[in-house]
Formats: structure tokens, C-alpha cells, sequence
């Protein structure tokens, strides 16, 4: 196969897809509109751990506190809101209803005042009329679900004038490899993962683009008070609307929590990228 017929940006929009059909409307934004899923994401990466690698993340951009930065995909300001304490200005475009809320939320506990706030969907923004380009620093955080990557990318560089980071999978995530087991017991059909590093790399390669690409792992941690807990937030993720599929999500899931003190826990892990490049034109 001559690989330079490849279009690689459609082998990410057929994979995108096929994995909205296949997976039931499950996409990057929609378990976020529930505000208490955001709330809950947001706690997930307060403890000193997550946050010492939060840290790490912003100590590896090439920010000064006079930087003009674009978090796209902010959720609910896991970086926003400590890159907003060192630099001059923010700007975060986040699509869900329920990570905006609690970005709003957070910006007043911390009593910062430097972020603009975008409630849009990056494929429907318009650089010129929606944003202060251009930016020093533009970056994505794990919110790569775009359709058209090639143009949601492309839209990045023109709002830069310095720096693009992206940060992207690498192979199986644990979610991946937990809706492989469950997916077609829940939903008669196989699972589809989202396009990973791989196609993403051929899509900048053929821009023109010839990226730094940084490979790290890493662990995360769902925390639960209880059982029940757990339940209803893995509901959402696997898109359970039956009695019969919440059996099957209990029985699996009671082999998976591992009891952590008083708390449940479900470790996850996964194989990511961080994929940055200095902007030359």
C-alpha cells in the first residue's frame, strides 16, 4: 500500500464515526454535561499526586508571566486555573455545560481574574470573531475528539503565534481495554476506541508539521465513598439505560473496585503522548 495515498484525516473522522455509532452517542463532551460528573472529575486531580503532575505538565510549556495562552477543551480548569496564577492572560474554550459550570465556580474560589471564558465547541469557533489571537501558547489537553482534526489543528496554528501542545493516547487506555470486556454484553456489539497518537501523527506529518512527540505513562484514580457511588458514575460512561445492563456494570465492576481504606478505588492507566511544536511562519 502506497502510504502517501492514505488520507489520514479521514481515517480519524471513519474512526471517530464509527466509534459515536457503535458506542452509543459516548463522545469527549457528552458525559460532561452533567455537572456532577464534572465536579467529580475536578476532585480527581486534587489530591498532591495529580497535582504534582499537573505541575509538571506546566512546567514543561514555555510560559512566562507575560504569555498569552488558549486551553482548548479546558474542562473544568485542571490547568487553566494554576496557568492563570503565572501568566498574563487565559483564554479557555470548553463545549459542556457542566465543566463550564464548574470552571465559573472555580475561577471565583480562587479569585482569579485573567481568563476568558468561550462555552463553545472548538470545530464552531471562528478564530477572528471569537477570540484575542494570537496566543503565545495554544493548547489541547486530552480533548482531541474533533471530527476534522486537520482543520480543528489547523485553526490552532493560525491562533498561535508561538507554541501548540497537544496531548494525546497511545495505545489501549484501561478504559479501552474495560469497554473491549463490557461493550458487547451491554450493548451487542464490539467496541470501537477512539484514533489514537498514530493517526494524529500522520495528520501533522502531511500539514507539513514535524512535531516533538514526548511519551510518558500514566495512572489516574476514581475515588468512590461507596458502591453505590461508583454505580451511577460508571452509568454514564458506559451509557446503561436497562435494569439487565446495570446488572452486568455491578458484577463487573465488583471485580474491578479495589477497597482503598474506607473508600472504593478503580485504578486506571494508559500509555500518552504530549506532541508540541514551535510555530516558524
Amino acid at each position: 500500500m502506497d502510504s502517501k495515498r492514505i488520507d489520514w484525516n479521514e481515517v480519524w473522522k471513519d474512526t471517530l464515526e464509527t466509534q459515536l455509532k457503535l458506542n452509543k452517542n459516548v463522545d469527549c463532551s457528552t458525559i460532561w454535561h452533567s455537572e456532577e460528573n464534572a465536579r467529580r472529575f475536578w476532585k480527581m486531580f486534587q489530591d498532591e499526586k495529580a497535582k504534582a503532575i499537573t505541575e509538571k505538565r506546566i512546567e514543561d510549556m514555555k510560559l512566562s508571566s507575560y504569555s498569552r495562552v488558549l486551553d482548548i477543551g479546558s474542562g473544568p480548569g485542571t490547568l487553566t486555573i494554576p496557568i492563570a496564577q503565572r501568566v498574563a492572560h487565559i483564554t479557555a474554550v470548553e463545549p459542556s455545560d457542566g465543566m463550564m459550570s464548574v470552571m465559573r465556580d472555580n475561577i471565583k474560589e480562587y479569585g482569579v481574574e485573567n481568563i476568558d471564558l468561550l462555552h463553545k465547541d472548538w470545530e464552531a469557533v471562528d478564530v477572528e470573531s471569537d477570540l484575542s489571537a494570537p496566543y503565545d501558547v495554544v493548547f489541547a489537553s486530552y480533548s482531541l475528539g474533533m471530527k476534522d482534526i486537520r482543520t480543528s489543528v489547523q485553526k490552532m496554528v493560525d491562533a498561535s503565534s508561538k507554541y501548540i501542545y497537544l496531548y494525546w493516547f497511545a495505545g489501549e487506555t484501561s478504559w479501552d481495554m474495560h469497554s473491549r470486556k463490557l461493550w458487547p454484553s451491554l450493548h451487542g456489539c464490539e467496541y470501537q476506541p477512539a484514533p489514537k497518537c498514530n493517526v494524529l501523527y500522520n495528520v501533522l506529518y502531511d500539514m507539513g508539521i514535524y512535531p516533538n512527540v514526548n511519551v510518558f505513562p500514566f495512572e489516574h484514580v476514581h475515588r468512590y465513598v461507596t458502591f453505590e457511588e461508583a454505580v451511577k458514575d460508571f452509568k454514564s460512561y458506559y451509557n446503561i439505560a436497562s435494569d439487565t445492563q446495570e446488572t452486568i456494570l455491578r458484577d463487573y465492576l465488583k471485580g474491578v473496585l479495589e477497597a482503598d481504606n474506607e473508600d472504593l478505588i478503580q485504578r486506571g492507566w494508559s500509555t500518552r503522548v504530549k506532541v508540541w511544536w514551535e510555530k516558524t511562519n
